[in-house]
């Protein structure tokens, strides 16, 4: 995350999320259960600008294509390099566009539910500059910027800010 002078001034906590609420024995909550696991192990790796390693270092980017590799096992593309200001110099939704990729449909926020990843934009008129897991008890895992890999509460700041919706899809 970058531009702390817009971003949400909620202070990291080492709190986990909870386990996924019971929603059932099915297929989708034993994935979504997955997800969630897989985006709490990253708990405490380092911010790293366009790392993506487990335990050394990782950006909110980072641990979005961590996760999906343990999930899927390879990524469906590796990013180009980019830069801290990388959304405000290209005014391109690159992240947001990548999500609908591989991801698929964007979901509306009333619908969001453990697991699914979370896309943010500082301002209305900015590019999807932010991302991370949402976990149950109304909390989200993302790598916080100057710290590290974080769970923090989705607090009106936060949630305001979710400018997209997006479920992993289920494994072949």
């Amino acid at each position: 995350m970058s531009d702390d002078s817009v971003a949400p001034k909620d202070h990291p906590t080492p709190a986990l999320c909870a386990d996924p609420p019971p929603q059932g024995e099915g297929e989708g909550f034993v994935f979504t259960a997955q997800i969630v696991a897989a985006a709490q192990s990253w708990i405490g790796t380092p911010y790293r600008h366009q790392a993506s390693l487990k335990g050394v270092g990782c950006d909110c980017l980072g641990l979005v294509r961590g996760v999906w590799r343990e999930l899927y096992g390879t990524e469906p593309e590796l990013p180009p390099a980019y830069q801290p200001d990388w959304a405000e110099r290209s005014g391109e939704d690159r992240l947001r566009d990548a999500a609908r990729r591989h991801f698929g449909v964007e979901l509306p926020v009333a619908e969001m539910r453990p697991g699914d990843l979370l896309l943010f934009r500082w301002r209305p008129d900015l590019p999807t500059k932010h991302a991370g897991i949402l976990c149950a008890d109304g909390r989200f895992i993302h790598a916080y910027e100057q710290a590290a890999v974080i769970s923090s509460a989705l607090v009106p700041s936060w949630r305001r800010r979710i400018a997209g919706v997006f479920r992993f899809p289920e494994k072949d």
